[in-house]
């Protein structure tokens, strides 16, 4: 089975290593020492303390989120359409003003508001929005 260190964890749980080691000192996950003395927290257990923060939202941090779209165009939004269904976000980045279509419970669950920083990711033809 794969273990991971307290840094790989935390990369993979978003969180900062030293939120992980808290963790790990309050016995929030199980944690084992290798050959070298580094501490290695087993792969199953770290995928039950994913599932357990996606349950409880626990994990939140102020950390980046990491995605393939390689074009980000950081800005601020300067208008959102909401329908019933489908909504459209624009967002200047600069000299470019960037639209997407996504959905109205996407933009909810994001808390877009006209005036907030978000960064628009570009990948092909989709528009894909994240927020700090």
């Amino acid at each position: 089975m794969q273990s991971y260190t307290i840094g790989q964890a935390a990369r993979l749980l978003g969180v900062s290593p030293d939120t992980a080691r808290r963790w790990a000192d309050a016995g929030r996950v199980a944690t084992h020492r290798d050959d070298s003395g580094r501490r290695l927290i087993d792969g199953r257990d770290l995928a039950a303390l994913c599932v357990e923060l996606a349950r409880t939202g626990d994990g939140d941090e102020e950390t980046p989120s990491y995605t393939s779209a390689r074009n980000a165009f950081p800005g601020i939004v300067t208008a959102i359409k909401l329908g019933d269904v489908a909504a459209q976000v624009e967002i200047q980045a600069g000299p470019h003003r960037l639209v997407s279509l996504l959905t109205r419970e996407a933009v909810e669950e994001l808390g877009l508001e006209v005036g907030m920083e978000a960064t628009a990711r570009v990948k092909a033809t989709n528009v894909h929005i994240d927020r700090p």
